[in-house]
C-alpha cells in the first residue's frame, strides 16, 4: 500500500480530483496527510471531511525559502510518503528539497510543457495565438516546470476565449490527467530513462479533452 502526501496552498481541486479516483477505483494507496503552507486554504475542509490528516506549515513564519523547505519536509517525512504530489502548492522549492524527494514528486503545470512555464500560463497562450493548449504532469527537478513528463492533455482556445475561459476548460482536464498520472505511479508503472518515462505496460500517455475535461 503506497502513502502519498498532497501538498495545496488554495482549493486543492486536484487533490479532491486524487482523493475521489483513490477511493472510486480502489487504488493500492492511501492518501495519507495534505499540507498547505496556507493555514486558510480551502482544501483542508475537504481533507478534514475526508478523514485525511492535515498540517499547515506557513512559509510567512519562515526566515527564507530554506529555512521552510526544512520545516515542509520534516512535516512531510512523519508521514513516510512513497510519492509527494503537488496540487496547487504556490512555492518555489529549494533544490535541496526536491532532491530529497527525487523521482518521488509529481506536480501538474496548467500548460503544454516546455511551452509557457512560469505564471499566467493561460495568457500566455493566448497572446502566443496558440490553437491548442492544455496542462502537463511531470516528475519535479529544480528546474522551474521541467521534469520528465508523465502525461498531456490537450484542450482547444476557442474564438473569444479570456484566461479565465481557458483555465476553466484547462482545469477539467487537469482533473483527469492527474489522477490517472499518479494511479500509474502508485501501480509501480512508471520509470524516469533520462528526460523521458516510461510507462509500463503502454498506454496512451496524451490525452485531447473536449471543454469538460473528459476524453474523446
Amino acid at each position: 500500500m503506497k502513502k502519498i502526501v498532497i501538498l495545496i496552498s488554495g482549493r486543492g481541486t486536484n487533490m479532491e480530483a486524487v482523493v475521489r479516483a483513490a477511493a472510486r477505483e480502489g487504488w493500492p494507496a492511501e492518501v495519507r496527510a495534505v499540507v498547505s503552507n496556507r493555514p486558510d486554504a480551502a482544501g483542508l475542509g475537504f481533507a478534514a471531511a475526508n478523514d485525511i490528516e492535515t498540517a499547515v506549515v506557513d512559509h510567512r513564519q519562515y526566515a527564507d525559502r530554506a529555512a521552510f523547505d526544512r520545516a515542509l519536509a520534516a512535516a512531510i517525512d512523519q508521514f513516510a510518503p512513497d510519492l509527494v504530489v503537488l496540487a496547487g502548492f504556490m512555492r518555489v522549492l529549494t533544490d535541496g528539497f526536491v532532491n530529497h524527494y527525487a523521482g518521488r514528486m509529481l506536480n501538474i503545470h496548467p500548460s503544454l510543457l516546455p511551452c509557457f512555464p512560469g505564471l499566467r500560463t493561460h495568457q500566455q497562450a493566448l497572446d502566443a495565438g496558440v490553437r491548442v493548449h492544455g496542462a502537463s504532469v511531470h516528475f519535479v527537478t529544480p528546474t522551474l516546470d521541467h521534469g520528465p513528463v508523465v502525461a498531456q492533455a490537450a484542450v482547444p482556445v476557442m474564438a473569444g476565449d479570456d484566461a479565465a475561459a481557458l483555465a476553466k476548460r484547462v482545469l477539467a482536464a487537469e482533473h483527469v490527467i492527474y489522477p490517472r498520472a499518479v494511479r500509474w505511479f502508485v501501480e509501480g508503472r512508471l520509470a524516469i530513462d533520462g528526460e523521458r518515462v516510461v510507462l509500463t505496460p503502454p498506454e496512451p500517455q496524451w490525452l485531447f479533452a473536449d471543454i469538460a475535461g473528459e476524453g474523446v
